[in-house]
């Protein structure tokens, strides 16, 4: 098997986009409250969440990562990731990871020689391996708590209304970036702005406590006994 550092590009990305603000608009009360305060009830919601969607893009230099993911805290995830031209479909259940990844994402890891065999079929991995890093970005709390330590200088800047949600936004000015959270019911962080120029994204949260439904693929290729 091949492991190069940019199998970690995900996470990287993510992180750069770091945001620390957040904010409200009248109903909850959290529009009234200072861009710390309002992070601090942000993280509280999402610490409380059962589940949540989250979806959209950050891209740095011409590389876009792009989610598209169902969370269920403390038991895993489901979805599609993409980085780059590697495009990956993910089940993670407990310590478990499967992937079911396009050519170019067999080809990345695991070189030509793997395309016939792992093409198309499900692999199963586990999460303190070589794909850690999905294991780390369907986590719920992790991902969400890694995209809103404060940082820089923060500044409430203004409302919006995100999928029907009233919500304030927080600017990190530092950085370049602002996280909106819902105004009325629980403070949810409902939407994450990120920078300008060469880095820049947009990641959208929402459907928060619906059922999700996490099953393990059948017959994945576990890659953890293959030399």
């Amino acid at each position: 098997m091949r492991r190069r550092p940019a199998a970690l590009a995900i996470v990287s990305l993510l992180l750069t986009c770091g945001i620390s603000a957040c904010g409200g608009a009248s109903g909850n009360g959290v529009a009234s409250k200072s861009p710390d305060a309002i992070v601090t009830e942000a993280l509280d919601a999402i610490d409380s969440a059962k589940s949540a969607h989250i979806y959209g893009s950050v891209t740095s230099g011409d590389s876009p990562t792009t989610l598209n993911l169902d969370l269920l805290a403390g038991k895993g995830g489901r979805g599609e990731v993409s980085v780059g031209d590697l495009v990956f479909m993910i089940e993670v259940v407990g310590n478990d990871v499967y992937i079911n990844g396009n050519p170019a994402f067999v080809n990345h890891f695991f070189g030509t020689a793997a395309l016939r065999q792992f093409q198309g079929r499900w692999l199963k991995a586990p999460s303190n391996g070589q794909f850690a890093f999905v294991a780390q970005v369907s986590n719920l709390q992790t991902l969400v708590r890694s995209l809103l330590v404060p940082h820089g200088t923060l500044v409430k800047s203004g409302t919006r209304t995100i999928d029907g949600r009233s919500a304030i936004g927080v600017r990190d000015e530092t950085r370049d970036a602002t996280l909106y959270v819902a105004t009325r019911g629980k403070p949810y962080p409902l939407e994450i702005l990120s920078g300008g120029g060469s880095k820049h994204g947009r990641l959208t949260l929402g459907a928060f406590n619906e059922s999700v439904s996490l099953t393990p693929p059948l017959d994945p290729v576990d890659i953890s006994k293959l030399k």
